[in-house]
């Protein structure tokens, strides 16, 4: 079978100005010997020859690598929409006339609870940091969402956020769930809360949000109204990496999904063979491309939809439990969403 890569998280930097207690990557300081720019124009060619029609541009923080705007508008001129993820800690009006002039889509910014927590897990004053960056974007024409990483102290507050940002100039709020890797393995807050009442929520503001709400691959599966947490398409089809999406980090190791933080994920390296010959090996992101049913454990086994959904985001199933193939918090499987 034929594997059509349409979209990419590519990690052009680890160097960060925060060091959050829930990030999996644990960014802060570059990593050693990252990719060069040259050596980035060259993986945003290779990426446009396969047929990707879409990279989300993460860090650590992406503004903190000087060329980020080089890499950005190479990859547009490539016909490849390209958006990128901030924490807005250092964003700057000179950021502003960059993403016009490389052609960036649009840009999300880290929103990850009302003042307290957010600045408690991140820094002192990036919470207004943020809702200034989201208003600077916004005021230039530049389209601008949230995302917000659940835990189980800001998962209840859901509904202080959306009172933040229903008077915010946003097109879209998704809401993901916090993965145990990384700092958040070590010590960050506890990442368990109850995903039926998140989707409870999404259900119940849908209709009246001013912007687009949905939740995150990580959270779901199959409960009423499916499609609509999905941004109104057919429903969540399985864990799409390796697929037709793929993750690079900034030394270029290619992994299905930037989520998968693990070097047993790693499929190879740019420096080292072509994406090319890294997306069409025959043996590659097996634990997708060779998925069967009969792979499926716990209550996804027996689970009427476990053909679909193939047991839930890959990489949250293994951070957390470490079973691949059994998503570990599936609302349906839990009940349906509770009001």
């Amino acid at each position: 079978m034929s594997w059509r890569l349409r979209s990419c998280v590519w990690e052009i930097t680890l160097a960060c100005c925060f060091n959050c207690k829930y990030c999996g990557s644990r960014a802060g300081k570059p990593r050693e010997n990252e990719l060069t720019t040259n050596e980035c124009l060259n993986v945003a060619d290779q990426l446009a020859e396969l047929g990707c029609r879409r990279v989300s541009m993460i860090g650590g923080e992406v503004f903190m690598r000087p060329d980020w705007d080089e890499i950005v508008k190479r990859l547009t001129e490539n016909g490849v929409k390209t958006s990128i993820i901030t924490n807005g800690f250092l964003f700057k009006e000179e950021h502003i006339e960059k993403l016009i002039s490389s052609g960036a889509e649009s840009v999300a910014v880290s929103v990850d609870g009302p003042m307290d927590v957010h600045d408690k897990y991140r820094h002192t004053g990036s919470f207004s940091r943020a809702m200034a960056a989201i208003d600077a974007l916004a005021a230039r024409g530049i389209p601008v969402s949230v995302i917000t990483t659940l835990n189980a102290e800001n998962a209840p507050r859901l509904g202080e956020m959306y009172a933040i940002l229903e008077n915010k100039p946003i097109f879209a709020w998704q809401l993901q769930a916090c993965s145990p890797m990384g700092n958040a393995r070590d010590g960050g807050p506890d990442h368990v809360f109850d995903h039926g009442k998140v989707i409870a929520f999404i259900s119940e503001h849908l209709d009246k949000a001013p912007f687009a709400l949905g939740a995150a691959d990580n959270i779901g599966y199959y409960t009423e109204g499916e499609e609509l947490l999905r941004g109104g398409s057919r429903g969540f089809t399985g864990c799409r990496a390796g697929l037709t999406s793929i993750g690079i980090d900034s030394v270029g190791n290619v992994r299905g999904c930037e989520s998968m933080y693990d070097p047993v994920f790693n499929e190879g390296n740019l420096r080292e063979r072509s994406l090319r010959d890294i997306w069409e090996d025959p043996g590659a992101f097996a634990y997708n491309r060779g998925f069967e049913r009969s792979m499926l454990t716990g209550k996804c086994a027996s689970c009427d939809k476990g053909g679909v959904c193939a047991g839930g985001c890959r990489s949250y199933a293994y951070f957390v439990h470490g079973r691949m193939y059994e998503a570990p918090y599936c609302a349906r499987a839990n009940g349906e969403e509770k009001q």
